[in-house]
């Protein structure tokens, strides 16, 4: 359901931050949203050296840029808090100060989001949703 793609210059994450950052990211969705964490990915982005412009100029800093998809339906307080999380802990893993880490979020109709082969519930009837799937798409989902 989540998906949130970081963009960042090339080389600059160690596999390992990525995989904390990866981790983080998963757990304050899931914390935030209640969404089970098998629903969230992350995408990371690695942008060559002359690709990545803020202001017209060449980007020349730490900034990391984080843009989660996310459905529908979540209150102003919940995006905020997951915005929080996420720069918070983007900046912790990736040693930058705050300002260096750029997040948005954007929302999808759950009814055009299709993930496992199936259109997505609207937030808060995931339970629900996940015990009307097939037992094989079911199971598939519950042992990521």
């Amino acid at each position: 359901m989540p998906t949130y793609i970081v963009s960042v210059a090339s080389g600059r994450l160690s596999a390992d931050a990525k995989q904390h950052i990866a981790e983080e990211i998963t757990r304050i969705h899931n914390e935030t949203t209640g969404a089970q964490s098998f629903f969230a990915q992350v995408i990371f982005n690695d942008v060559p050296q002359g690709n990545h412009f803020v202001g017209g100029s060449p980007l020349r800093s730490e900034q990391i840029f984080v843009h989660g998809h996310i459905r529908a339906g979540r209150s102003a307080e919940v995006k905020r808090e997951l915005l929080e999380g996420i720069v918070d802990a983007v900046s912790k893993a990736a040693s930058v100060a705050p300002r260096y880490v750029w997040a948005y979020i954007s929302d999808l109709p759950p009814a055009q989001m299709s993930e496992y082969g199936h259109v997505l519930p609207e937030p808060g009837s995931e339970k629900n949703w996940l015990s009307s799937l097939p037992a094989e798409d079911r199971d598939y989902m519950l042992g990521i």
